[in-house]
């Protein structure tokens, strides 16, 4: 006994030593919707069959958005075996029916879960169902899994997450795996070997630069958000990604607030991962989730995050390498007035200390191209000249 015991011991040891994230996965910022942001708990079968229509109908699938993602409140109960089943009411025809038709779309299914006994929306978490978890999403074709931290009763964020790592390798499916940690561990310093992301910072909510609070919590501003990725961009690569929390274009701000926060998650190599209601966005909602100038800046296979570069006063400069030797600045205004620019471009050679890249217009010509006006836009021989809007951006990029 004690021997079987051992050796069972040891062939459970030797497959944990064996574990690892799926690697091929997430080599640029995984790209998608998901349906916390605008609906909540809302979320039903029809939901996610109208949105992966809608998906699809409105060219954001051919701009390279792919996972439909189903946030908290999916859950029914578990059954007297411990495995977990969607809500019969909600689901009727059941997740792997479900998972078929997203992928009959050429697209992929999402899905939510939690490191603790429940949710967060008080539905059951996975803690000690890990691997049964695990194992049935791989059975229902689930792409891509969110990992909430609510409820989590004094776990160490490091081990509880590494055990679902696992558990979905052990499962044999792969999936892309998102840590929803809220960035109160660091998981930058330790989870690139656990997950493809992970938050940096608590939730977003629908405001360029405010601050909200519902008593035991306070959401954050996009601006607010932005500013705590300072000094994170060494974590960030190729199927290891910063994620500042989902996007909330579309979601009540204005277009010059949704067209800024876009560009700097671009400029971030933030996963896209839109949050609104795609079967009723406006014109401008979705020219702004398919600039495909934006999203190839976004989705450069260089993997570089941007960093801010000049900040004066209420106007920051940022610029990213991107592969090939081009580059990418983006002129953001945080102020409430017009803010005109001038900006001399062979006074502002600069090399990238992350990637080494070098931008060199005091040697160099670049052609530049303005992304959001969609227009060539000269050349750095001469310096750039524009007035920016209140809570807007110009974004350029610049090649050789």
């Amino acid at each position: 006994m004690r021997i079987a015991l051992a050796l069972v011991l040891t062939l459970a040891a030797c497959a944990a030593a064996r574990a690892q994230k799926f690697d091929d996965l997430a080599r640029t910022p995984p790209m998608g919707w998901n349906s916390w942001n605008r609906f909540g708990c809302d979320v039903s079968e029809r939901l996610i069959r109208e949105t992966a229509d809608a998906l699809v109908a409105s060219g954001m699938k051919d701009a390279g958005y792919q996972y439909v993602v189903i946030d908290d409140c999916w859950h029914g109960e578990r059954d007297e075996e411990g495995n977990i089943h969607p809500d019969a009411a909600r689901f009727p025809s059941g997740m792997k029916a479900l998972a078929d038709y997203v992928h009959s779309k050429g697209l992929k299914l999402g899905i939510y879960s939690d490191a603790g006994a429940k949710t967060c929306g008080g539905r059951p978490g996975s803690r000690g169902r890990e691997y049964q978890d695990a194992r049935a999403y791989a059975s229902w074709g689930i792409d891509y899994l969110k990992y909430d931290w609510c409820n989590n009763e004094g776990l160490k964020a490091e081990g509880a997450y590494t055990t679902m790592r696992d558990a979905l390798h052990a499962a044999g499916r792969p999936i892309v795996f998102s840590l929803c940690e809220w960035g109160s561990n660091k998981p930058w310093e330790w989870a690139k070997d656990v997950g493809h992301l992970w938050r940096t910072t608590g939730d977003i909510t629908a405001c360029f630069d405010c601050e909200k609070s519902y008593g035991t919590w306070s959401p954050l501003s996009v601006m607010r958000i932005l500013d705590l990725q300072k000094d994170l961009r060494a974590h960030t690569g190729p199927g290891h990604w910063n994620d500042p929390d989902m996007l909330e274009v579309g979601n009540g701000m204005t277009t010059n607030e949704d067209r800024a926060h876009f560009s700097m998650w671009a400029m971030l190599a933030a996963p896209l991962m839109a949050g609104n209601d795609l079967r009723s966005m406006s014109r401008e909602t979705r020219d702004i989730l398919t600039n495909r100038e934006v999203v190839a800046v976004n989705q450069d296979a260089l993997g570089v995050e941007g960093f801010k570069y000049l900040a004066e006063g209420a106007l920051e400069v940022w610029l990213k390498p991107l592969q090939g030797g081009d580059w990418a600045a983006c002129f953001l205004n945080r102020g409430e007035t017009p803010r005109a620019v001038t900006f001399e471009w062979k006074r502002n050679a600069v090399t990238d200390g992350l990637s080494h890249a070098s931008f060199s217009p005091d040697k160099l010509t670049y052609r530049i191209r303005d992304l959001w006006a969609k227009r060539d836009a000269g050349t750095t021989a001469a310096p750039f000249a524009a007035e920016i809007p209140s809570h807007d951006v110009v974004m350029l990029r610049l090649s050789k």
